[in-house]
Formats: C-alpha cells, structure tokens, sequence
C-alpha cells in the first residue's frame, strides 16, 4: 500500500528527496521542511507526481 513519492522543492522546484507514503491513511499531499542544497538553506518541500 506504501507509495514512493517525490519531494520537490517549493522556491526552486528541484526535487531533492523521495520517500513513501500510505495512500489510506494519508489522502492529501506531504509537506516537509527540508533542506535544499540548491537554495543552501532550509525550504518547504512538496510532494510532486
């Protein structure tokens, strides 16, 4: 049930991180604050398709 989704980043739209989701018990898009090394600073990262 464990999906591998992509993390992208919001401000330069790179994705830099990937990692698994539950499509039943989360049904809307993740959200981190990760850090972007393209940025070179702390960002929030969304999950893209």
């Amino acid at each position: 049930m464990r999906d591998i989704v992509t993390l992208a980043c919001v401000e330069c739209k790179n994705r830099n991180y990937t990692t698994t989701r539950n499509k039943k018990t989360k049904k809307d898009k993740l959200e981190f604050k990760k850090y972007c090394r393209f940025c070179r600073k702390h960002m929030s990262h969304k999950e893209t398709k």
